[in-house]
């Protein structure tokens, strides 16, 4: 396949330091499906969250494709390898603009994982609970039968945010948690319902946040302030 040398040149280059720099919990990961389609739902904390839960589908056994802002794509080097591993670029400043939903539906009518961060940017709640989502998950679900996997990251709100000091601190927890796949088959003739989308994401993104929760209620208490 034309994108693998670029995809396991990513993975090797980026994913080593990150695995061996925090202390790493995973739970879950048997509810992303081992084969087939489905799209990944997550929370956004923190910078790092996509090299987590890339993380998290490599362990799971699947490749995963992610929706990224396309400023992204505009780095030297990175913009070439995100191209090269077959990421797929958002505008955010054209909101109407369809073509990312449909390169991802194309992608999981190939049986691929899409992840996809339903909040469109990185929380702005102080608390880093989830805000509300936007409607493409479950837009990407009704189009193609996937089935959504929400998952929660915690942790990592510490190490890079977008303004502020972050935290390196060597061992630091990142835990990741999958939760059961919701399956939205029975309201494939509610797409073009802007009520029932709505209504559906906020059940998804309610998943999500209860996936949050309980991470943050076991998560160790001498690391929940960064330093």
């Amino acid at each position: 396949m034309k994108l693998e040398p670029w995809y396991h040149v990513a993975k090797a280059v980026a994913l080593p330091p990150v695995k061996l720099w925090f202390t790493w919990r995973f739970e879950g990961l048997e509810n992303i499906p081992a084969r087939g389609p489905a799209i990944v739902a997550c929370n956004h904390v923190s910078y790092l969250d996509p090299l987590c839960n890339a993380l998290a589908v490599i362990k799971a056994g699947r490749r995963p494709r992610f929706l990224a802002k396309d400023d992204l794509f505009q780095i030297p080097l990175v913009g070439t390898a995100l191209r090269g591993a077959g990421q797929i670029p958002v505008d955010r400043a054209r909101s109407g603009d369809p073509s990312p939903l449909l390169a991802a539906e194309t992608a999981l009518r190939a049986g691929e994982i899409v992840v996809i961060y339903p909040e469109g940017t990185v929380t702005k709640n102080p608390d880093f609970t989830p805000m509300r989502g936007k409607s493409g998950a479950v837009r990407l679900a009704l189009a193609t039968g996937a089935p959504i996997v929400p998952v929660a990251s915690w942790g990592s709100q510490a190490v890079w945010q977008k303004s502020g000091k972050g935290s390196l601190k060597f061992g630091r927890p990142v835990w990741v948690k999958a939760g059961t796949p919701i399956d939205l088959s029975a309201n494939l003739d509610r797409t073009g319902d802007g009520l029932a989308l709505r209504e559906l994401t906020d059940g998804v993104m309610a998943e999500i946040a209860a996936l949050v929760e309980d991470l943050r209620a076991r998560y160790p208490k001498r690391w929940s302030t960064p330093r």
